[in-house]
């Protein structure tokens, strides 16, 4: 029997590689001999860098950069195995997990740290750019990453604007003259999990700015900075943004790298499928073992599990999905490749409680779908 186990991280508290070996642990209680083969995965969010880096026999390098509200932070990139791509997290560098709650202020929150990354991904020789986004601090439009590589965003004054989402409202002149030369060399591409539009009622200000500490009022603002400097983005360099998929994603950073870097949107599950060569793992396999932190109506928009379910039933093989927490609607996934779904929870407790038990709890909940399979294995004469 070949099982795959191709899990995304279960958030602040199991890794990608720390579910799968949870996991493997479980099964292996009840089919000891069975051939198990581990991916961790990832959607282009947080962990993207570190399991595309292990796969592919490259290396993370770190770097001090300017943290999403100004103060240094060290943060992390990869390149891959083939010394010419680089996947950069926006999390390590403008991730909301860097700002306590009391000083999140995504007026004034940049991912300028972001660029500063990229930057030293094109001095280790890197043309091939995967930005991952995700997790993101700041709802700037990607003006501070636009800023770290050399452009420069003017107000009416001719003044160089400051940090943060908000400067937006003033912008009057993008100078891309002193922009890097190497990003037109280079191949960028933006691993995205979510179709949000820049503004509107469903872009970046209204649906994510209040995680990042906005206010209604900061809402409006921010989505009206935002407009402004779409409209500014398109009248510069000819392509327009604000209606693009996807383009809301991470405070609307997709909006300086597609509109000034080129750089092409892609559905992040499909960049680290591909990478990994996942459809080679999972084509003959017996079962395919997924899942992700929460599963829910929202997994359906681009998540792991659902990536990974959509490929396996290429080849036929049945899913099986393990979440730390249910939604009420989980049971959308059914229609879209997940045979079952299991909370790993096994009773009520706190938040805390579940975090601290995620490994016990993952393992336990593996080998009880194990034992579940056992059942219907045919018994040995």
């Amino acid at each position: 029997m070949k099982i795959a186990i191709v899990c995304d991280s279960f958030k602040e508290s199991l890794s990608a590689f720390d579910v799968a070996h949870e996991v493997e642990v479980g099964f292996r209680t009840v089919f000891p001999d069975a051939l198990y083969i581990r991916r961790p995965m990832a959607d282009g969010g947080e962990g993207t860098a570190a399991i595309l880096a292990e796969a592919t026999g490259g290396r993370l390098i770190h770097r001090v950069v300017r943290g999403p509200m100004g103060a240094a932070v060290e943060a992390r990139f990869a390149i891959l195995g083939d010394g010419r791509t680089a996947v950069v997290e926006l999390a390590e560098a403008a991730g909301l997990a860097l700002v306590p709650p009391v000083r999140r202020d995504p007026l004034r929150a940049t991912t300028y740290g972001v660029g500063e990354l990229i930057l030293a991904a094109l001095d280790e020789g890197c043309r091939h750019i995967l930005l991952a986004l995700g997790g993101s601090a700041t709802n700037d439009g990607g003006a501070g990453m636009a800023q770290a590589l050399g452009v420069s965003l003017r107000d009416g004054r001719g003044l160089e604007l400051p940090p943060g989402g908000a400067a937006l409202a003033e912008v009057a002149t993008i100078d891309v003259t002193g922009m890097d030369a190497r990003l037109a060399e280079s191949r960028i591409e933006i691993a995205c999990d979510v179709d949000n539009p820049l503004t509107g009622s469903l872009g970046a200000s209204a649906i994510f700015g209040p995680q990042k500490g906005a206010t209604p009022e900061m809402v409006a603002r921010l989505d009206a900075a935002l407009a402004r400097y779409a409209a500014l983005l398109e009248a510069t360099t000819g392509r327009a943004l604000a209606d693009l998929p996807g383009i809301g994603a991470a405070g609307g950073t997709g909006a300086s790298a597609v509109g000034l870097f080129g750089a092409v949107m892609r559905p992040g599950v499909d960049i680290v499928m591909e990478a990994l060569r996942l459809e080679d793992a999972i084509r003959d396999a017996d079962l395919v073992v997924t899942g992700e932190g929460r599963i829910d109506g929202q997994t359906l928009q681009g998540k792991a599990p659902i990536g990974v379910a959509r490929l396996a039933k290429r080849h036929g093989v049945p899913v099986v999905a393990l979440a730390g927490s249910l939604g009420d609607d989980a049971g959308a996934v059914h229609d879209h490749g997940i045979d079952a779904v299991f909370s790993v929870v096994n009773r009520p407790c706190s938040l805390d409680q579940a975090l601290a038990e995620a490994a016990v709890n993952v393992r336990r909940t593996a080998r009880n779908v194990a034992a579940a399979m056992a059942l219907f294995q045919p018994r040995r004469q």
